[in-house]
């Protein structure tokens, strides 16, 4: 390589100048000399990270401060003019955040298991791949876990598009004090996953009974000879592909890197549109954002209008109620739970006055949580 192209190569990406279309072997060096200054910007970042824990210690501030990342995550949205997408954008950033977190304090996140299962993913989609994860058999488990502290914070499905709310998720949040610091809303799209990535060599099919059931069609469409089996999880489904060359997995898009396989088909689901919300859940309150969404949990007497009489306020102050749902309760003195998502945060004076008009009216109330509405994108 000439010295000219060496001195080219060398400028800024955006001072870069040729008078004819430069070659391959220019544009790679371009890239590298990019590559170089990506590297350093994140390492200084990192290092005024470290320096912003230490004041956080000195204060007792918190790691985690869920409104500042929300913050750096849309004003980086706002500013991005592509060809970048802007989901491609959140994951870089939230992995950038979560090495910074990490150098900060070691997190470690619990996640209803085994590895790999839709809650793992969105685990791993909001927290970034620089904390540690601990999977666990049960909700019930997984909220032990948080409350013990054992755990920073737990990742848990709380509703479905198609098939409605995870009811040990909520019954859960009667008996535990741990707070709601975070949504993520997760496509449920499905991978068929291999040691191979042809469609010919598959003999053998592993998979959870519903990941069968979303992708029926597409498996009797192109695989109508292939022995289907059903697993307890995709992470066992895993494991079986691991060791058959012959087999694959149906599982969760984003999976097959987690154990070094190839995608053979992508977006295998027969219907797509599906999606999942889960919630994190730990023992810290979140400051307010200003785009915000606030769960509450109340019990009424079961009287005609109880339940038009506490949601006038709302309407009153023209407060957005997101959802409301009830559930049966085991308190023999109540016949329902409900819950209710509002826009708006705790510390909103909309949302104070309102919870303290209606709290009278309630026989037991609860405030889950307030937490920056989701921006992502499924």
């Amino acid at each position: 390589m000439g010295q000219e192209e060496k001195t080219q190569s060398a400028l800024p990406a955006n001072e870069i100048v040729c008078d004819v279309e430069p070659d391959i072997y220019t544009l790679r060096n371009n890239i590298d000399v990019i590559d170089e200054k990506i590297l350093q910007l994140i390492n200084r970042r990192l290092i005024l990270a470290q320096k912003i824990g230490s004041k956080k210690k000195q204060s007792g501030s918190r790691v985690v401060d869920s409104k500042r990342e929300s913050e750096i995550l849309n004003r980086l949205a706002s500013l991005n003019k592509g060809p970048l997408n802007p989901n491609v954008l959140r994951h870089i950033f939230i992995d950038i955040i979560a090495a910074a977190r990490a150098l900060q304090q070691s997190q470690r996140v619990a996640f209803l298991g085994p590895k790999a299962t839709f809650t793992h993913i969105a685990g791993m989609h909001h927290f970034g791949y620089s904390v540690s994860y601990a999977s666990q058999p049960t909700i019930r488990d997984l909220f032990s876990e948080v409350e013990k502290g054992v755990c920073h914070y737990g990742v848990v499905p709380v509703e479905n598009s198609v098939e409605g709310s995870v009811r040990h998720t909520l019954d859960l949040f009667f008996e535990s004090d741990l707070k709601i610091c975070a949504e993520r809303y997760q496509a449920v799209s499905y991978d068929l996953i291999s040691k191979n990535d042809n469609l010919k060599d598959i003999e053998i099919i592993y998979a959870h009974p519903q990941a069968i059931i979303q992708c029926r069609n597409w498996l009797r469409q192109h695989l109508p000879v292939a022995s289907v089996k059903e697993c307890g999880s995709s992470g066992q489904a895993i494991h079986k592909v691991l060791k058959n060359k012959r087999a694959a997995a149906v599982a969760g898009s984003d999976t097959a890197t987690m154990f070094g396989l190839k995608v053979v088909a992508a977006k295998i689901e027969d219907f797509s549109g599906s999606a999942t919300r889960f919630l994190v859940i730990g023992k810290e309150d979140v400051r307010p954002t200003g785009k915000d969404k606030t769960s509450l949990m109340f019990a009424l007497s079961h009287t005609p209008g109880a339940l038009s009489q506490v949601l006038a306020p709302f309407a009153g102050r023209k407060i957005n109620l997101v959802k409301i749902e009830s559930r049966p309760t085991k308190h023999e003195s109540w016949s329902h739970f409900f819950f209710a998502d509002v826009e708006g945060h705790m510390e909103d004076h909309n949302i104070k006055e309102t919870v303290a008009q209606i709290k009278p009216l309630c026989l037991y109330f609860k405030w889950l949580g307030s937490y920056p509405l989701f921006s992502g994108n499924l």
